[in-house]
């Protein structure tokens, strides 16, 4: 019984680790004005569809990634520790852009907006899919997916209450969360170097 607790716990444990930083790396409420600027006059019934596909475009996206990524690392002759350390330096470009030319300019209105630019690459683009990477070899397929899934329907519901949450944070609010989680992605950037580094040392010392 002990033994099952424990083993829930860390079940727990590995979710919430995988959680943060996929949320923090899709940052929704710091693509909430984004959002909202490509939205802008579109009636909900439309808005709501536009949301529905952007949500499966992110999630297709996703798993996708997840099920063909290590097999495109081997067939290209990638490690881990190669990844972890080239995505974090790119996570870090991504933050630092975030931090000091945060400005996105307004894009028009398509049939296809919730499959581009807003599953792909504003839910889901290169730091999510970099996480998603490095979060499966660290805590496992399942916590990984559940993460994913749970970030995903927070998205959904901040999409679709997407007036109620602007104007209850105001442009500012949203503009300072959006620059302090584009700070800590840009020190999870830094871990996951640090991290890459490590490995690739324990890697080379197995070696030789």
């Amino acid at each position: 019984m002990k033994e099952l607790q424990l083993l829930h716990i860390e079940h727990w444990h590995n979710f919430l680790l995988a959680f943060i930083p996929l949320f923090i790396a899709i940052d929704v409420v710091g693509i909430l004005p984004i959002f909202m600027s490509l939205v802008d006059g579109i009636e909900k019934p439309q808005k709501t569809k536009i949301i529905n596909q952007s949500v499966i475009t992110a999630l297709s996206v996703s798993i996708g990634f997840l099920a063909l990524g290590k097999f495109v690392f081997s067939v290209l002759g990638i490690e881990i520790y190669d990844f972890k350390m080239a995505g974090g330096l790119l996570l870090l470009v991504f933050a630092i852009n975030d931090l000091l030319f945060s400005e996105k300019g307004k894009r028009a209105i398509t049939p296809t907006m919730g499959v581009v630019p807003l599953g792909i690459p504003l839910v889901v683009g290169p730091a999510v899919l970099t996480s998603i990477i490095v979060t499966v070899d660290t805590y496992g397929y399942i916590p990984t997916v559940t993460s994913l899934v749970v970030n995903l329907i927070i998205v959904w519901i901040v999409f679709l209450k997407s007036n109620f949450i602007y104007r209850l944070m105001g442009e500012g609010g949203s503009k300072a969360f959006a620059k302090v989680a584009s700070l800590l992605l840009a020190a999870i950037a830094v871990m996951m170097v640090r991290r890459g580094f490590m490995d690739m040392m324990i890697y080379m010392k197995k070696s030789s």
